[in-house]
């Protein structure tokens, strides 16, 4: 069983609150844009992190339940709600046990989530029980390269990435998993993005699926 506390990464939160606005400068900022847009009704945010997201829900969200089980990235996030154009409530929890019941929201927003997962089965099965039918799953997150030399390039790195990186592994398959949790795919754009000067180029997925 995962336990909330197997998601404390303090090292990992601080660097990564450190860096989130140079990210967003770097080309984030738009692919969070583009993740939220058109977003309508309830809305549960799988790994909210900071609170990085927030701004970027419009005027059609009813709400959001920010879902975050690392303590210092919640905190930061709980002071970010307040300035979010729409109602924002962070709580905690993870993705393989969210705080909530069935079919309860419209929308489940997943950012740079599912590459650090312990079960991407388990949080995707999650995922699909809080949405109501015809729900929209919307995801930004890392995806193994469908070039080989890139893919391998990931493969290797992984390891060490992961212990630096609070867990993440750049080299999954998440389109595939996604699928294979009963979700339609009706979106989808791969492209690679570096976070930070000096870092690889590692390949993206962002788009869009629906229950």
């Amino acid at each position: 069983m995962t336990r909330q506390a197997d998601f404390q990464h303090p090292r990992f939160a601080q660097a990564y609150a450190r860096v989130a606005e140079l990210v967003d400068r770097r080309g984030a900022y738009e692919h969070r844009r583009r993740l939220l847009a058109g977003a309508e009704g309830r809305v549960i945010e799988i790994g909210a992190g900071n609170g990085r997201n927030f701004a970027h829900y419009g005027p059609g969200v009813t709400e959001v339940v920010a879902v975050e089980p690392d303590d210092i990235l919640r905190s930061l996030a709980t002071a970010q709600a307040p300035s979010a154009p729409v109602p924002v409530s962070v709580v905690p929890g993870h993705a393989e046990a969210l705080p909530s019941g069935d079919a309860a929201f419209d929308v489940v927003v997943v950012s740079l989530v599912l590459c650090s997962v312990p079960s991407q089965p388990r949080a995707l099965a999650e995922a699909a029980r809080v949405l109501r039918p015809g729900g929209e799953l919307r995801f930004y997150e890392h995806v193994r390269s469908p070039n080989p030399a890139l893919g391998l390039l990931e493969d290797l790195i992984t390891p060490l990435w992961r212990l630096a990186a609070g867990g993440c592994h750049p080299n999954r398959n998440t389109l595939e998993a996604i699928r294979r949790a009963g979700f339609e795919v009706t979106d989808s754009d791969t492209f690679g993005f570096s976070p930070q000067p000096g870092m690889p180029r590692m390949t993206h997925v962002l788009g869009c699926a629906r229950t």
